[in-house]
């Protein structure tokens, strides 16, 4: 270590380290140690399987033998490039998973962060009474399993279910739900007169890109992957919940005393004090809902498998169709790979648009 002179000045109290580290070789060497099993565990089981299946994404490996010994034939990127410059049944189904995934996190993140916020906004009220009780009971459906729901939501809007019995007491012919393949936008626009579903105008259905028309494009989700939507809504809004209850719990209370007697209305004092300590939960549950909703996985898989008319289908669905009932693992793993390209835009984009800006 060096003392800092200034102007001549021996200040014995200020001392600049030498090199760009200030961690000297023991405990630099300590600190490696206590990382490495982490870091060997990772590398393992985390960085390994990635870079194996970047290998079979690689490949036309259809499950037989080993994809490392030389069976499977290499193909470079041919499995990429049948998802996006191909035209086939692979890249209609690849942008169809797309689509429905795209109307899937339009709706769902928005839903289940605004309806997260109001039940933190409730349970965080001081003279709440039964405040544990409420707390509980928002979430508990996000500790059921999602399995146990998805079959329970099956029994709810099955044709004959109880949805369409009470909505029978109304007069009101319920849907068939699930079997439903009708997109709401495309439902909104017949039931307007400007279209006709049976003969949908042909500058939108004879044009398209990527393999489907841009009559398919802005169908809007299906009857059924709005249900699928509801369900997810609901067991996901009790997590985000508690990080918000966390976070509004560390709201300076001095802060909405002052607003308080500076005469801010609850609206105000939400939009100017409350909401802008909020800022990193914000950023964390839009992240996280992000990730999740671009990952869907299990309430298609027990709830539709992709159906009616493929208007379920998601890219991991897809990818796990792809690779273990067709047996094609290098055209999932691409698959795979895509969708992992996709979150990683889509959080920098979320990451850059929710940035502090200074000045």
């Amino acid at each position: 270590m060096t003392l800092l002179r200034e102007r001549g000045t021996r200040r014995p109290d200020v001392v600049v380290p030498r090199g760009r580290g200030s961690i000297r070789g023991p405990e630099a060497r300590a600190g490696w140690l206590f990382v490495a099993p982490a870091a060997v565990l990772l590398a393992l089981f985390v960085l390994l399987p990635v870079l194996m299946a970047l290998w079979v994404s690689l490949t036309s490996w259809n499950g037989q033998g080993s994809p490392f010994t030389g069976r499977a034939p290499f193909v470079g990127v041919d499995n990429y490039t049948k998802l996006f410059t191909e035209d086939g049944l692979a890249r209609q189904d690849f942008f169809t998973s797309v689509r429905n995934n795209l109307y899937y996190v339009v709706l769902v993140v928005p839903l289940q962060t605004v309806l997260a916020l109001c039940l933190a906004l409730v349970a965080n009220q001081r003279l709440l009474k039964g405040r544990t009780f409420f707390r509980a009971a928002f979430y508990f459906p996000s500790v059921t399993s999602s399995v146990a729901i998805s079959v329970v939501f099956l029994f709810l809007f099955a044709n004959s279910g109880t949805v369409n019995a009470i909505l029978g007491l109304f007069g009101i012919d319920g849907p068939l739900w699930f079997s439903d393949s009708r997109g709401l936008v495309h439902l909104v626009l017949d039931g307007v007169g400007l279209v006709n579903l049976d003969a949908p105008p042909a500058a939108l259905a004879d044009h398209g890109v990527f393999g489907l028309s841009w009559w398919d494009w802005i169908s809007g989700p299906s009857v059924a992957m709005c249900t699928i939507i509801t369900l997810v809504v609901w067991t996901t809004s009790g997590t985000f919940m508690l990080m918000f209850l966390a976070a509004l719990q560390d709201v300076p209370v001095a802060l909405e005393e002052a607003s308080l007697i500076d005469g801010a209305n609850r609206w105000q004092r939400f939009r100017a004090v409350t909401l802008p300590h909020l800022r990193p939960v914000l950023f964390l549950v839009l992240t996280l809902g992000l990730i999740s909703t671009w990952q869907v996985f299990d309430q298609i898989y027990v709830m539709s498998q992709g159906d009616p008319a493929k208007t379920t289908l998601t890219p991991a669905y897809l990818s796990y169709r792809t690779a273990f009932r067709s047996f094609d693992y290098g055209s999932g793993a691409a698959i795979s790979f895509v969708l992992f390209s996709i979150i990683v835009v889509l959080t920098a984009v979320q990451r850059w648009l929710l940035r502090e800006r200074r000045g």
